[in-house]
């Protein structure tokens, strides 16, 4: 997708509020990228992605800014934490895992797509396949039809969903199971090595016409799909458009760390180095260069710094933002100026039990004004506080909601509804960070 920095902030608006730094940092990266694709190929080698390094508390922003970008441009996208890595030796998740997990992510993306372009085909075969199965299932209904016509008439039923709960017997094919032969290596399916040359056990299975249609479609997109294609272009994304977010990171910085039980956490930032430099790593699809990727690390930051991290390690994020707690016009944008918002959410909710929900203005001004006197009094969560308050403010509604057939029932929150219902979380505050 050829969109502009500025473009691409206005779409990240859309679902994350205030953080502008961070999003022209990211926004900036990903154009780049366009316009490395667009030189020539001996210049294009020598271009390699600025990696972002994110500082700021939890729940303002790090993660999401990163998913809805990698979202925006459909790029293979995969979040890990740094801290589930342990140092090559001990026993622990090897940090080559990230680089195969993103080649699944890109397979599953491309193969999401090529399914989709071939749907109309894979379709129209499952049908016929069911209009078979029917017409045997059926034939005593068949009278003095000609095949043909009763064949289109078991069609446009079945359309019209006519024998969705129609439970008939069928033969699926069934997946050879996967195994991980190398430990560290990930799963690896028969099927995957040997492709056609293993016979596709088949199974009976009872199901009902709505169920079976879902597998005969997914077999008849497989069947037309190309898989080699698949595979190709998912090597091509993940080296060229993949992004990796290292979250915690902070939590393995710091030096000197190399006694007692736990590993060290400088071995750690070694061995994600060259991942993050450029390396080759073997997947069960290939080799796979991670010169291109672009990685976006993030953590907190409150007892480390960034400087701490190894001088190697901070050479490859060479762009640092900085992103702020929210404030209380920050939670008020939240609940009402994004996309799907949380009060939408909410609304939707309770509107399946007949629950008309509405909330005045001075009701969401404080809801924000809690949210942000508690983060700032206990920890600070950001807009993960939203989801805490929200749900207190709603228990009762949500608890006495359903259980019947009950005409629309108008429900208006204001102000002193959110006070009186949020008095047990604001008054009784805990002191003991106070306490000397």
């Amino acid at each position: 997708m050829n969109l502009s920095p500025k473009q691409i902030v206005n779409e990240l608006n859309k679902h994350i509020i205030g953080q502008a730094e961070a999003k022209k940092a990211v926004a900036i990266a990903l154009r780049n990228r366009y316009r490395r694709a667009q030189l020539s190929p001996e210049l294009r080698e020598e271009i390699t992605p600025k990696n972002i390094i994110m500082k700021g508390p939890t729940g303002v922003g790090k993660t999401e800014i990163a998913r809805r970008l990698a979202k925006l441009v459909k790029a293979p996208f995969i979040k890990v934490e740094a801290t589930k890595y342990t140092e090559v030796g001990y026993v622990g998740k090897d940090v080559e895992g990230m680089v195969r997990d993103l080649v699944e992510c890109a397979i599953r993306l491309v193969k999401d797509e090529k399914t989709a372009e071939v749907s109309a085909k894979a379709t129209a075969a499952a049908e016929q396949r069911m209009v078979k199965l029917l017409a045997d299932l059926k034939k005593a209904d068949r009278g003095e039809l000609d095949r043909d016509i009763f064949e289109e008439n078991l069609l446009n039923s079945l359309r019209k969903g006519t024998f969705d709960n129609t439970v008939i017997e069928t033969e699926l094919r069934e997946e050879p199971q996967a195994m991980e032969l190398v430990p560290g290596a990930g799963a690896i399916s028969l099927g995957s090595i040997f492709g056609d040359m293993l016979p596709g056990r088949k199974k009976k299975r009872k199901l009902t016409v709505k169920e079976a249609m879902r597998a005969f479609i997914a077999e008849e997109a497989e069947k037309l799909i190309d898989n080699d294609a698949v595979k190709d272009e998912a090597l091509r994304r993940a080296e060229n458009d993949g992004i990796i977010f290292i979250d915690e990171i902070d939590k393995i910085a710091g030096k000197n760390n190399t006694s007692g039980a736990d590993v060290s956490r400088e071995g750690v930032q070694r061995d994600i180095l060259p991942i993050v430099e450029g390396s080759t790593v073997m997947t069960k699809y290939g080799p796979v260069k991670t010169d291109y990727m672009l990685f976006i690390a993030a953590g907190a930051f409150h007892v480390s710094r960034i400087e701490d991290l190894i001088p190697e390690l901070q050479g490859r994020f060479p762009i640092s933002v900085e992103l702020q707690s929210l404030t209380k016009e920050d939670f008020v944008n939240i609940l009402t100026a994004t996309e799907h918002s949380l009060i939408q959410q909410y609304a939707a909710l309770l509107a399946v039990d007949n629950i008309d929900l509405k909330f005045t203005p001075d009701a969401i001004e404080a809801v924000a004004e809690i949210a942000e006197e508690i983060n700032l009094t206990s920890e600070d969560i950001g807009a993960r506080r939203l989801h805490t308050v929200m749900e207190y403010l709603l228990e009762d509604i949500s608890f006495n909601a359903g259980g019947g057939d009950y005409p629309l029932v108008p429900v208006e929150i204001n102000r002193a509804y959110v006070e009186e219902h949020l008095k047990k979380i604001t008054k009784d505050r805990d002191l003991k960070k106070y306490v000397l």
